[in-house]
């Protein structure tokens, strides 16, 4: 599976960073150091439906939400957008996917900060929808907008499904152990252990993975000055990982990490890599497309470090796929089983299949990481709307432009669900890079926004919708208590106040309770 999905990697380009100062929105009363424009890039042809301006529901608040809201008010004039987040922060992947050595991406909540200081936006923090109690059914908010855009990305991980994955001692979600350094809720009490041994294996080439073998072998020294948990950094402090192989099932040129990552750590301190062996580099690496060459020069060349001058060291494993976790007497990881596999006649195609050989080769590991893929899922309530999940691709279905497809799709229907849309990994899969991801949602604005200018059917026929207004109404009932985007800022200001105390940039509130008692 290309894996090139890690938020660590998701740099917005110059161009965008140019195009979201141009935002314009009317800010009446918005905060200082915000940025006014008196040029409106787009041309509003017809702002509201027989005298009814727009709204629209926002599930989720990561780069997907943020960049296709922006767009969004920026080509529907006096339009409203509410975003729901089920946590009490917002950003999502930007908050607890990018590395904490990886500061620079996370600029674009600048951008998202701007967003969310229009009058006309929203933010309804701390509010899952769904079935669960204490969450807000989507059948519940649905009357109340024109528009849904479904923009939740992808919450859960994909599996092995081989012997001893879930049974034994020492096997992490990579997914998991980001979003605990990272200070998720969710993984708050995960508490790897480091110390159960010296060698580690990460199943999977795409940047996450590479990410943990960063982290892993990193200087914590190097580490304590960034946004990382305090109890990351006790661990890391304690363990005693001195290898990290990265295992791929298929070879070099198909492997899905970029050359950014790949540099980074042949240039750690006091790291060594172990060469890749000559055979499974292409011989003329002059012939090959730009990209591909600089990272097979990159492997090419290796460390600066060399192996027997520094104490750690990590290395690219190739065409190996995983059979096994084996338990010593305690079961407690000792090594991975793996099959060996070919790539055909030409290894060096990008495209090429893997066929398993029948050789098997086993890797000594106390501790491993799962790095093969995120996957979306379903909420509840979406089949009650008409709208269809694909399980085996995680995505709600779409025309690849945003507008979700009806019941019946897989059948070759191509009619549309009225006012709902798709924006970001639940649109097109767990892939991609904040550049792309924002691409994408602009892509599904511009659709949003042509189908209401063109009047075209939309939630709920013509009647006028008052959005949050009347959905509080349902939360309160519920119990259900809003954070709003005053309230995050509070939060916002107590991590950074917690981080300057330990010399820190922010030090993370790590469980939802610790967040929500800054506003009581």
């Amino acid at each position: 599976m290309n894996h090139r999905m890690s938020a660590t990697t998701q740099y917005v380009c110059t161009g965008c960073t140019r195009h979201l100062r141009r935002i314009v929105f009317n800010r009446r009363g918005s905060s200082r150091g915000t940025q006014v424009s008196t040029r409106r890039k787009y041309s509003v042809q017809n702002s509201t439906q027989n005298g009814r301006p727009f709204r629209m529901a926002v599930i989720g608040s990561g780069p997907a939400g943020f960049y296709t809201s922006y767009k969004v008010l920026s080509k529907i004039e006096n339009g409203t957008v509410d975003m729901y987040e089920h946590l009490p922060v917002p950003y999502g992947l930007v908050r607890f996917g990018v590395a904490p050595d990886h500061p620079e991406v996370k600029n674009c909540e600048d951008k998202f900060q701007e967003v969310a200081e229009s009058p006309n936006f929203n933010f309804i923090g701390n509010i899952s929808i769904g079935s669960d109690p204490g969450s807000l059914p989507l059948a519940a908010i649905a009357p109340h907008y024109d528009a849904i855009l479904f923009a939740y990305g992808a919450s859960q991980d994909r599996k092995l499904g081989i012997k001893g994955e879930d049974t034994v001692n020492g096997i992490y979600s990579a997914r998991a152990f980001v979003g605990w350094y990272n200070g998720l809720p969710e993984y708050s009490g995960l508490a790897p252990d480091l110390t159960m041994g010296e060698e580690a294996v990460v199943i999977g080439q795409g940047n996450v993975a590479l990410d943990v073998a960063r982290i892993l072998l990193s200087d914590v020294n190097s580490l304590k000055g960034t946004d990382i948990t305090e109890q990351a950094i006790d661990a890391l402090s304690r363990s005693r990982v001195k290898s990290v192989r990265v295992v791929g099932r298929r070879g070099p040129m198909q492997a899905a990490f970029t050359i950014k990552e790949v540099r980074e750590l042949m240039k750690l301190p006091d790291v060594a890599f172990r060469p890749i062996p000559p055979a499974q580099l292409p011989p003329d690496m002059t012939k090959l497309p730009r990209a591909p060459k600089r990272i097979m020069q990159v492997l090419s060349k290796g460390s600066e470090a060399s192996l027997g001058d520094v104490p750690r060291s990590w290395s690219l494993d190739f065409q190996l796929s995983p059979t096994s976790f084996n338990p010593d007497s305690s079961n407690n990881l000792a090594s991975l089983s793996f099959d060996k596999t070919s790539l055909g006649l030409d290894p060096f195609d990008p495209k090429a299949r893997v066929t398993s050989t029948g050789e098997q080769a086993d890797l000594p590991a106390e501790m491993a990481f799962r790095s093969i893929g995120y996957k979306s899922e379903a909420i509840a309530g979406l089949s009650e709307l008409g709208i269809p999940f694909d399980d085996r691709l995680g995505i709600i279905p779409n025309d690849q432009e945003g507008r979700v497809l009806s019941l019946g799709w897989e059948k070759g229907v191509k009619q549309h669900v009225p006012g709902m849309y798709a924006a970001g990994w639940v649109k097109r899969g767990p892939t991609g890079v904040i550049a792309s991801t924002m691409s994408d949602a602009f892509l599904t604005a511009d659709r949003i926004a042509e189908d209401w200018n063109s009047k075209a059917p939309f939630n709920g026929g013509e009647e006028v919708k008052t959005g949050w207004e009347a959905v509080k109404v349902e939360a309160e009932k519920r119990r259900c208590r809003r954070v709003s985007w005053e309230d995050w800022k509070k939060i916002d200001a107590a991590e950074v106040a917690r981080g300057k105390n330990s010399g820190k940039k922010r030090e993370k509130f790590t469980t939802i309770e610790e967040m929500l008692r800054v506003l009581d």
